[in-house]
């Protein structure tokens, strides 16, 4: 992986990936204690940043190879991304989702034209049935981080921001982080673009294999799988492909629980008008509520999903209202 596969994702991009907008509030200044940039990826295609990833890797495969159909795991961004990219590239695909994912992304999979197949997390293996689906159906599978491609594509946002905040200044970016590709993508995008600018990863408090492994030197894997409202990024592990990129350039992980979260999803909507799931608002929630954890007058934090449920936005609202 380099800055050239972004820059060339980047060209593959132009005309179909949102170029998403930073957002500031002087509230959140103020609970921040410093300035505080929100780049709102959940306006990007399919409410989510895994629309860069999934379209980079379908696009980069070859026509032929295309037509046969891809597949994906995922508990529903993942999924809805390489659902719409396929769709327009007329492709099947087959989405492998957990029968517990939140209903609306489920749906919204379908509704993109992916044939979703259902799987128990706590009984029965993820992996193995989609490699039985791919060897059966010929199917290419693209991984939800853990790709090259996938990983150009999510960089993608890192050009962004180098762009957006200027390629001198110097800033913690904050990103929501599940298996690292989001994270390794924008990490790489800023270390040619704009090496002032250091990610630092946030997961939930109590699934934070990635701070724990980048603290250890080593992949440190995570006990459960579930239990968090921030389904959207609870992964085993940091991958292969991105561990020894979040390893090299990225400062100390941070971790937020699940109550901070839905408070940055109600201040999120209070004072940016952005509606966010839980796992896309855990980066604001380090912003707001671990300052001293922070370095520089500046944080930017990328909000990387608005896919949330109604009830479950709802709660956050009455709950925490500001």
């Amino acid at each position: 992986m380099n800055i050239d596969a972004i820059r060339a994702a980047a060209d593959r991009a132009a005309g179909v990936v949102r170029r998403t907008p930073m957002l500031s509030s002087p509230r959140l200044d103020a609970i921040a204690g410093r300035r505080v940039l929100v780049k709102a990826e959940s306006l990007q295609q399919t409410g989510s940043f895994k629309f860069r990833g999934g379209w980079a890797a379908v696009s980069a495969l070859d026509p032929k190879t295309r037509r046969r159909g891809v597949l994906a795991c995922s508990s529903g961004n993942h999924a809805q991304g390489v659902a719409m990219a396929a769709r327009m590239h007329d492709a099947p695909a087959v989405i492998v989702m957990p029968a517990d994912a939140p209903r609306s992304k489920i749906d919204g999979t379908r509704a993109l034209g992916g044939e979703v197949v259902l799987y128990d997390r706590a009984t029965e293996d993820r992996d193995a049935i989609a490699a039985d689906l791919a060897h059966r159906r010929d199917l290419t599978l693209i991984l939800p981080f853990d790709d090259p491609q996938v990983i150009a594509g999510q960089g993608t946002v890192g050009l962004e921001i180098a762009e957006e905040a200027g390629r001198d200044g110097r800033a913690d970016v904050l990103v929501c982080c599940g298996g690292g590709g989001l994270a390794s993508g924008v990490a790489l995008a800023l270390e040619a673009e704009a090496p002032g600018l250091r990610v630092r990863t946030v997961e939930p408090a109590g699934f934070d294999d990635v701070a724990r492994s980048l603290s250890a030197g080593r992949i440190v894997r995570n006990g459960r799988l579930s239990g968090s409202r921030c389904d959207a990024i609870l992964t085993p592990q940091p991958g292969a492909l991105t561990f020894p990129i979040l390893q090299r350039l990225c400062g100390p992980g941070m971790a937020v629980t699940d109550d901070e979260a839905m408070q940055a999803m109600a201040l999120a909507f209070a004072h940016l008008k952005l509606v966010l799931e839980p796992g896309g608002a855990v980066a604001l929630a380090a912003a707001l509520f671990r300052p001293q954890s922070v370095t520089g007058d500046t944080v930017i934090c990328v909000a990387t999903g608005g896919n949330v449920d109604a009830c479950a936005f709802t709660v956050a609202l009455i709950t925490h209202a500001d």
